[in-house]
């Protein structure tokens, strides 16, 4: 009985774990989805990977048949003419994983004979996260600024007006209901919340 429960709560904590990894925003993405790795069925690596939006943080899976396929990163210039030498990395598990860990070009090429020049290569692309600023308005120059000059053939004088300085508003007071950090904190997020449901959930039922 007491194996049972262990096995019960191994498995809901593997539940609250992959809950969490999707909270957080990592992604795994199987490439060539249900094909695999592979070069049978004329599946098109290129158009799979453009559908994609990879993140730094995200990886990639590679699921194949070891007997005949592999997998190896390589250069851009080597993944243009399919060349295996002096590769990045050799996986050749079958199963393998690749984690993104920073933006930029992760090129992916099988050297088993004729398999890469047949389509099985992939180009991983990330996309560096930009926050766009706001562009400042330019300063006008001394010409633009100034009002253009009229000569007058006589001067005029204008008639003076006493200046009144507008009365100091006073700022409201801040809502006593604000929040302080300017936020919300991160453990009345959602994404938190329901693993710990589950998992208290599931913990509850082990013990009745």
């Amino acid at each position: 009985m007491g194996l049972a429960k262990t096995a019960m709560v191994f498995f809901f904590i593997i539940q609250v774990v992959c809950v969490l990894s999707m909270a957080m925003g990592n992604t795994v993405y199987k490439v060539g989805d249900a094909a695999g790795w592979t070069n049978i069925g004329n599946v098109d690596f290129k158009s799979w990977a453009a559908s994609k939006n990879f993140h730094v943080g995200d990886t990639i899976l590679f699921k194949y048949n070891k007997e005949f396929h592999n997998v190896m990163r390589v250069t851009h210039k080597n993944f243009n003419a399919c060349n295996s030498t002096a590769p990045y990395e050799i996986f050749a598990t079958g199963n393998d994983s690749f984690t993104i860990k920073k933006s930029g070009h992760f090129y992916f090429i099988c050297s088993v004979p004729g398999h890469c020049e047949g389509g099985q290569r992939v180009d991983i692309r990330v996309s560096a996260a930009s926050k766009s600023a706001p562009a400042a308005a330019p300063s006008p120059t001394g010409s633009e600024a100034a009002p253009p000059s009229h000569p007058s053939s006589s001067p005029s004088v204008l008639p003076t007006f006493p200046t009144v300085s507008p009365a100091p508003v006073e700022a409201p007071a801040p809502s006593p209901h604000a929040h302080r950090n300017g936020g919300v904190s991160l453990y009345s997020s959602w994404k938190v919340w329901i693993p710990v449901m589950v998992l208290s959930f599931g913990l509850s039922a082990i013990a009745f």
